[in-house]
């Protein structure tokens, strides 16, 4: 079954479009650019006072203006996530080289992963409502609570009216759904298919992950973000979206695309781990990178690089970690690993952005470093700074790690 979807073009997804609103930059030249070059996206947060927080840092995205991507007819209806849902879909697009046209439109879609959707909105009409009552909600208000408005109103929009579609798969979101949309190119349902992540910032999504302790620094240390570091002490929030847009290679060589990459496989799993938990033990991310593996017809010495999920956790950096030295203990050479979180936060849907930042590494065959790695952790070979690859960057892995124990693990070829 695999050898002949790897044969048949029609069958073949690739990324030909990327767009991003990030920390560290909108679009892809200032995201790579900033990106490779090791900067960071973190700092004090300005759009809400942190004084009474025990954790002050964050990876916002500024200098975003949404009137170059979004109507005026429509600015004012959408809420922020959706802001960022529109403007990544549009560049996407632009990069791809696609004009939505009245011939194309019913078979172009979004499949949009959110871990939380549009905070804001849901914390300022739930306040409204309870304090005031309904009759004081501002209606403008109740289209943005739903999960699904992003993708919906990227569409509007853009004016296309495929298949549209949102995974809410806590921190796996984004992944799940590019997984997702990957096969539904495959199926035939759509020809064009944007999928990634969106999700935001917001004061009242930060105080919750404060109480939950899950931000640096949760040992009173020095407030940062170290992915895979002896040092690491909690995640700093983050927000943006990352999109991609797919289609068969079949379509992409008949419009004289170049792609970035192929959806080579995908792999999905669980393990029991509580809510608000990151796993503890990796046999859960090991069986779910070996069916990714498997679904491509690879074997773990095929992959060259992974984008990893490590965002500065004790736990969870820890159990990545420790199931990349089982799996891949019998490879040489093993794969580089690098950890982007240290640059862009963790928005729990930033698969979408490590998506991006994935096609970018495979074109330009060179890895992004994982700012914040000063001691990593021993036995991988970590990323410290940007990675030149000798010989051309054949097969990467875009992890997926979710506290609850949720996995979802993405294969991309050249």
């Amino acid at each position: 079954m695999h050898e002949n979807r790897h044969r048949d073009p029609a069958r073949r997804v690739v990324v030909t479009g990327i767009g991003m609103v990030t920390p560290l930059g909108v679009g892809k030249e200032e995201f790579a650019a900033n990106l490779f070059s090791g900067k960071t996206g973190i700092a004090p947060v300005r759009s809400f006072d942190t004084t009474s927080f025990s954790s002050h840092l964050g990876a916002e995205v500024t200098d975003f203006h949404p009137r170059d991507f979004v109507s005026v007819k429509n600015l004012r209806r959408m809420d922020k996530t959706s802001l960022f849902t529109a403007a990544a879909a549009r560049l996407a697009l632009q990069d791809a080289g696609l004009e939505i046209t009245p011939d194309n439109r019913d078979r172009v879609g979004i499949v949009l992963g959110t871990a939380f959707g549009a905070t804001d909105v849901t914390a300022q009409f739930s306040g409204t409502l309870l304090t005031q009552g309904p009759a004081s909600v501002n209606p403008i208000l109740v289209p943005n609570i739903v999960m699904n408005a992003p993708a919906g109103h990227a569409s509007i929009e853009l004016g296309f009216r495929g298949v549209n579609t949102t995974v809410t798969h806590f921190a796996v979101s984004a992944e799940t759904a590019i997984a997702y949309a990957a096969a539904e190119i495959r199926r035939g349902t759509a020809d064009y298919l944007l999928a990634g992540g969106a999700d935001i910032l917001s004061k009242f999504y930060y105080e919750s992950l404060t109480k939950f302790r899950a931000l640096s620094p949760q040992n009173g240390e020095e407030e940062s973000c170290r992915p895979f570091d002896e040092r690491r002490n909690g995640t700093i929030a983050g927000e943006g979206s990352g999109l991609v847009l797919l289609e068969s290679l079949q379509s992409a060589l008949a419009r004289g695309r170049a792609p970035y990459c192929e959806v080579k496989g995908a792999g999905m799993g669980s393990s029991p781990t509580p809510p608000t938990a990151w796993p503890a033990e990796p046999s859960g991310i090991k069986k779910t990178l070996q069916r990714a593996l498997d679904n491509a017809s690879l074997s773990a010495g095929d992959i060259q690089a992974i984008f990893a999920v490590a965002n500065g956790d004790k736990i969870l950096d820890a159990t990545e970690a420790r199931a990349y030295e089982d799996l891949f203990a019998g490879t040489s050479p093993a794969p580089w690993i690098t950890a982007v979180k240290g640059a862009t936060g963790e928005s729990f849907s930033s698969g979408g952005i490590r998506a991006c930042a994935l096609a970018l590494a495979m074109e330009k065959n060179s890895l992004p470093p994982s700012a914040g790695l000063a001691t990593p952790l021993s036995g991988l070979s970590f990323v410290q700074e940007r990675k030149e690859i000798d010989v051309a960057m054949t097969h990467a892995a875009l992890a997926g790690i979710s506290f609850g124990g949720t996995y979802c693990y993405l294969i991309f070829g050249r």
